[in-house]
C-alpha cells in the first residue's frame, strides 16, 4: 500500500460484530472500514461497488455460509480474506476448509464476553488485516488427482524433514504432504495455529495423504512414513535416543513471539540430526524460524525456502534468506521432488 489506507469490508450477520470489528480496525491509521454487510448477498454488491482491499468474513451466516461464499470469491474474484471462526469442533473444521480454499488467515471469536474479548485481540486482528493486504492471493482452481508417487524403498531412514510455516501454511502444507510417498522420511511440522486447530489439521491431513499424520506427543518415535505436527500450545522438540528420533513437547514460554515456535523445532533438529536433516521454511509473516534454520545449516543440514513468487506471505522465508539460512529458494510446487532427492542422498543404506 502506497500511502493509501487498507480498505476493509466487514461481513458478519451479527450486529454487534458489525460494530465491534470496525471500531477495532479503525483504530489503526492505515486501515479504513469502508462498509459492513450482514450476508453474502449484500457483500457481493458492495465488493463490486467499493472494490475493498481486504474482506473479513464470518464463517456462519444466513442465505449462504461463509465457506461457500469464500469458494465463489476465490474462484471468480480472488481477494484477501480473513475469516472469523468459533473454537467449536465445527468451527475449527470449517476454518481449516477456508484456509485450504485460499483464505489468508483467521481470527477466533472469544467464547464468553465477545466485545471485551475482541477488544483484547485488537493487535492481532489489525496485524492480520495488514498481512492480508500484502498477501499474494491467487485464483482457486479445481485440482486434478495427484499422481501416485513412487516409494523411496527405505524401511528406516536417518533423514528427517523439518517444515515451518505460518500464514498461508495450511494450503501449502496440504499440497506438499499429499505429493510425498508413504515411505518418505519422518517429518516434523510447526504451523502457527491455536491448540484445537492443530489436532483437526492433523486429522484432515491424515485422511487425504499417503503418510500417517498425527499431532505430536512426548515420547513418540519418529519413523519413515510418519508426520507429526506441533500442538498449538506446545513447542515441538526432536531428540536423539539411541538409533531413534523421539518427540518431546515443551511447555516453556513463547519463542520468537510464538508457541509453538519454528525456531525451537529447527534448533532441536539441528542438534539431534545434524547433516541428516532437511529444513524448509514456508510462507508466513514475521521471522520465526530464521535463526533456527541458520543453526540447521551450520550443523550441516540442507535448507530450503519458499520463494517470493509462490509464498502467500514472504515474511518468514525473506527473514531466513536475509539471515543466510537458506541454501536454495524455490516454488512450493518444486519442493516434493527436491525433498525426495535430498532424502535419498541422506539415506544411502537401509538400517535394520
Amino acid at each position: 500500500m502506497t500511502g493509501q489506507p487498507i480498505r476493509v469490508l466487514v461481513v458478519d450477520d451479527s450486529a454487534l460484530m458489525r460494530d465491534v470489528i470496525p471500531a477495532i480496525l479503525n483504530r489503526a491509521s492505515d486501515i479504513q472500514v469502508v462498509a459492513t454487510a450482514s450476508d453474502p448477498m449484500q457483500a457481493r454488491a458492495l465488493i463490486k461497488q467499493l472494490n475493498p482491499d481486504v474482506l473479513t468474513l464470518d464463517v456462519e451466516m444466513p442465505k449462504m455460509d461463509g465457506v461457500s461464499f469464500l469458494e465463489k470469491i476465490m474462484t471468480l474474484r480472488p481477494m484477501p480474506v480473513v475469516m472469523l471462526s468459533s473454537l467449536t469442533q465445527a468451527g475449527t473444521e470449517t476454518t481449516l476448509r477456508s484456509l485450504e480454499l485460499g483464505a489468508v488467515d483467521f481470527i477466533t471469536k472469544p467464547s464468553l464476553d465477545l466485545a471485551a474479548g475482541l477488544d483484547a485481540m485488537a493487535e492481532d486482528m489489525i496485524a492480520k488485516v495488514r498481512a492480508a493486504a500484502r498477501a499474494k492471493v491467487r485464483r482457486t482452481t479445481v485440482r486434478s488427482e495427484l499422481k501416485q508417487v513412487a516409494p523411496l524403498g527405505l524401511k528406516t531412514s536417518e533423514a528427517v524433514i523439518a517444515l515451518g510455516a505460518s500464514t498461508g501454511g495450511v494450503e501449502v502444507l496440504g499440497r506438499l504432504i499429499a505429493a510425498l510417498p508413504a515411505d518418505a522420511p519422518g517429518i516434523v511440522i510447526t504451523q502457527h495455529m491455536p491448540p484445537k486447530f492443530t489436532a483437526n489439521f492433523a486429522a484432515r491431513l491424515d485422511q487425504n495423504v499417503a503418510l500417517a499424520v498425527s499431532e505430536a506427543e512426548t515420547g513418540r518415535r519418529l519413523r519413515p512414513g510418519q508426520v507429526v505436527i506441533a500442538p498449538g500450545d506446545r513447542h515441538l522438540v526432536l531428540k536423539r535416543s539411541g538409533a531413534d528420533f523421539v518427540c518431546h513437547l515443551d511447555d516453556g514460554p513463547a519463542v520468537s513471539g510464538h508457541k509453538p515456535s519454528v525456531d525451537v523445532m529447527f534448533r532441536s533438529v539441528a542438534r539431534a540430526c545434524g547433516a541428516n536433516a532437511i529444513g524448509v521454511i514456508l510462507t508466513g509473516m514475521g521471522r520465526d524460524g530464521a535463526d533456527g534454520l541458520l543453526e540447521m545449516r551450520q550443523a550441516g543440514a540442507h535448507t530450503l525456502g519458499q520463494n517470493e513468487d509462490s509464498a502467500l506471505v514472504y515474511g518468514m522465508p525473506r527473514a531466513a534468506q536475509e539471515a543466510g539460512a537458506v541454501m536454495e529458494e524455490m516454488a512450493d510446487q518444486a519442493l516434493p521432488a527436491r525433498l525426495l532427492a535430498l532424502a535419498a542422498k541422506r539415506s544411502p543404506a537401509v538400517r535394520i
